[in-house]
C-alpha cells in the first residue's frame, strides 16, 4: 500500500468516526457533502456516455431528501416518489427531448445516490435507550467516561452504525489483504483485481466482527444473529463495489474521480456502503425485535 493511500485511509476513518460519534445534524451535514460529491462523480460517468440527465435537479432534491430523513424517517419514504416526479417533470420541459436513458440515469442517481444512502442517517438517528447528553448543540457527547464504558448508555444509533461500519471495514481490509496474499481465482471480469479468495475472506471478516459486536451489544442469540448480519453486510458491500465497477467499466475509466490520493474518487470509496444501509436498518428494526422477548 502506497503512503498516499495509507494516509488517505487513516484520515477518512478519523473523519468517519467523528461524524458517526457526533450524530445529529453533524452527521447529516457531513453525509450530505459525501452524497453531493458522489453524485457529482456519478453524473460525470453518465455524461461520458453522451447522456443528458437532470443532474442539478437530482442533486438538489437528494439534499432535501437527506434533511427530511433526519427530521422524519417515515416521511422520507413518502417524499421519495415525489422527488422522482419532480425530476421527471424537469426533464419533460427541457428544450431537447429527454431520452429513456436520460430519465433512467436521473432516477438511478436519486435512488442510488440519495435514497439508499439516507438509510445511514435513519440508522444513526435511532433513539437512545436513555437520554443522551448534548454538550455539543444537536450532537451527542458523553458526560463522563463511565457513560462511554457502559454500552447501555450509548445511543442505539451510534452503536449500530459503528457496528455496521466496522463490518464493512473488516470486509474491505480482509478482501484487500488476503486477496493480495492468497488470491488466485478471478471473481468477475467486471473487476479483474478481485479474487474469490479475497471476497470469501472479506465476508468471513465481516461475520466475525458482527458476531463479536452482537455479543458486546448483548443481543439475543448474539452469535447466530451476528453471523447472519455479517454475512449480509459482507455480500452487499461486495455487490456495491462490483456495481460501481460495472459503471466505470461501461464508461471505460479506472476511477470515478481523483479527489482522494491513492484511492480515486468519493464514489470509489463509498460504493460498499450504498446497498448495505437499508438492509442493516431493517435487520435491526424489523428482524432483531422479533427475537426480543
Amino acid at each position: 500500500m502506497s503512503t498516499a493511500r495509507f494516509v488517505s485511509a487513516i484520515v477518512a476513518i478519523v473523519l468517519a468516526l467523528g461524524m458517526i460519534f457526533l450524530g445529529g445534524w453533524y452527521f447529516t451535514l457531513c453525509f450530505g457533502v459525501i452524497v453531493y460529491l458522489a453524485q457529482f462523480e456519478y453524473f460525470q460517468l453518465v455524461r461520458a456516455k453522451g447522456l443528458a440527465p437532470a443532474a442539478k435537479t437530482t442533486m438538489v432534491v437528494s439534499q432535501v431528501f437527506l434533511v427530511i430523513a433526519t427530521l422524519s424517517p417515515r416521511l422520507a419514504d413518502v417524499v421519495f416518489p415525489l422527488a422522482g416526479t419532480i425530476i421527471c417533470f424537469y426533464l419533460l420541459f427541457q428544450p431537447k427531448f429527454a431520452t429513456i436513458a436520460d430519465i433512467g440515469t436521473s432516477l438511478l442517481g436519486l435512488f442510488y445516490g440519495g435514497y439508499l444512502p439516507s438509510y445511514w442517517i435513519r440508522l444513526r438517528g435511532l433513539s437512545a435507550p436513555v437520554e443522551s447528553h448534548s454538550l455539543i448543540p444537536g450532537g451527542y457527547w458523553p458526560s463522563s467516561w463511565a457513560e462511554i464504558t457502559d454500552i447501555t448508555k450509548i445511543p442505539q444509533g451510534l452503536r449500530l452504525t459503528l457496528l455496521a461500519f466496522g463490518c464493512i471495514w473488516a470486509a474491505d481490509i480482509g478482501a484487500y489483504i488476503m486477496g493480495k496474499a492468497f488470491g488466485r481465482t478471478r471473481l468477475s471480469d467486471i473487476s479483474p483485481k478481485k479474487t474469490v479468495e479475497g471476497a470469501v475472506c472479506g465476508i468471513v471478516g465481516s461475520m466475525i466482527v458482527a458476531a463479536v459486536g452482537a455479543h458486546i451489544l448483548q443481543w439475543p442469540y448474539a452469535i447466530p444473529l451476528g453471523l447472519i448480519l455479517g454475512l449480509v453486510i459482507g455480500i452487499t458491500s461486495l455487490l456495491g463495489d462490483l456495481t460501481e465497477s460495472m459503471m466505470k467499466r461501461d464508461v471505460g475509466v479506472k476511477d470515478s474521480g481523483q479527489l482522494i490520493p491513492g484511492h480515486g474518487g468519493i464514489l470509489d470509496r463509498t460504493d460498499s456502503y450504498v446497498f448495505t444501509a437499508p438492509l442493516v436498518y431493517y435487520f435491526v428494526t424489523l428482524l432483531l425485535p422479533t427475537f426480543v422477548r
